[in-house]
């Protein structure tokens, strides 16, 4: 096949680099990576085996996370075959509806990841600013109507720009940059106008992954103010644990989704396979660390993990559904009657567990 073409995409294939002027070390590059897949889908798998198969998981945090872990396995799967078959057996080809299938995948596991942990952080929102009706806002079937609304917005979102990328031509050499199929990498091959297919992608990242970080943020803004209006320190210390695990996942998703940016932005001079390491990178680092990341910080995920499931169900007995959580903020009057009466902000860090992020540092395993 000739590096130049004046093509349409029906007869297009594409020329997978891998890791560009490092191609003779490809065999022990994989080596790292290949460690990356297995701890990736190793771990998702088991966290989401923990939570469908013991019933003290059953709460909305949890399910919550299940779809963390979905999301995880979908973006370590859809560059696995690609990568390792580049890394391994030198297969570089890749058709050019395939090309555009992985490119599709990729996009919708990165926007839906997005979309999770927005979705996550408006529960811990409900469960420390409004635990009173936290079992009401957050039921089973409301849990399944967001998760069933992560898919179709991603979807919707995301067809118009890989589907535009079928109009265009390409004159160019065909050769990506990259281990998969790279969005930016593909338009830069075509020799017709991008313009609105350059519009189109960064419409669809501003009002996906662009509109979820600004709300997650503003969730943080508001849990803040609540947690501030709590009187004791020990209690602020025990509100903010329960957000430690969000905040990694939160972390571990973005900075490299922006780090990879700037360097395609601002790294021009910056050797190519620099920037295929960091893309590479990009799409593992979240698949590797979430589930380390709650493993550590859940004590019933950990527990499961040692299989002493009996001091799980002793220390979760469905939290949250069959106990009314009670409120969360400053202290009661100081009478005796309101002393005896209402509980304070501790009772609230300590007996009740509206979702898992409002349990004792017993039961959730903060330490």
């Amino acid at each position: 096949m000739s590096n130049f073409q004046n093509t349409t995409s029906s007869s297009i294939i594409f020329l997978l680099t891998g890791v560009p002027g490092l191609e003779a070390f490809h065999i022990w590059i994989s080596i790292p990576f290949c460690l990356l897949y297995i701890t990736a889908l190793s771990g998702n798998s088991l966290i989401l085996f923990a939570i469908v198969t013991q019933p003290s998981l059953h709460e909305p945090m949890y399910y919550f996370l299940s779809m963390l872990s979905t999301t995880d396995l979908g973006l370590s799967i859809s560059t696995l075959v690609t990568m390792l078959g580049i890394f391994w057996f030198n297969a570089r080809k890749i058709s050019f509806n395939a090309c555009l299938s992985q490119m599709f995948f990729i996009k919708l596991f990165t926007v839906m990841e997005s979309s999770v942990l927005l979705a996550m952080a408006f529960d811990r929102f409900v469960a420390i600013s409004h635990p009173l009706k936290y079992a009401t806002i957050l039921t089973d079937s409301r849990i399944a109507q967001i998760g069933v609304a992560i898919v179709i917005r991603g979807t919707l979102m995301l067809t118009p720009m890989v589907a535009l990328l079928k109009r265009l031509s390409y004159c160019r050499s065909l050769v990506l940059h990259h281990s998969y199929c790279f969005h930016p990498d593909v338009m830069k091959l075509s020799c017709t106008d991008t313009k609105i297919n350059n519009a189109v992608g960064l419409t669809a990242m501003i009002s996906t992954v662009g509109v979820d970080s600004i709300l997650i943020l503003l969730s943080y803004v508001l849990i803040i103010k609540t947690v501030l209006g709590i009187a004791s320190p020990e209690e602020r210390k025990k509100a903010f644990s329960t957000c430690i695990s969000h905040i990694g996942a939160v972390g571990i998703f973005y900075i490299p989704l922006i780090s990879l940016s700037f360097v395609h932005r601002f790294g021009k001079q910056a050797p190519p396979y620099v920037h295929t390491m960091i893309a590479n990178t990009y799409l593992l680092i979240p698949p590797v660390m979430n589930p380390i990341i709650y493993s550590v910080k859940t004590k019933q995920i950990r527990l499961w993990g040692t299989k002493d499931k009996k001091q799980v169900a002793e220390e979760d007995p469905k939290p949250g559904r069959d106990t009314a959580p009670t409120h969360l903020g400053p202290p009661a009057p100081a009478t005796t009657a309101a002393t005896d009466a209402a509980p304070t902000s501790a009772a609230v860090l300590t007996s009740q567990e509206p979702g898992f992020w409002l349990s004792s540092s017993s039961a959730m395993g903060v330490h």
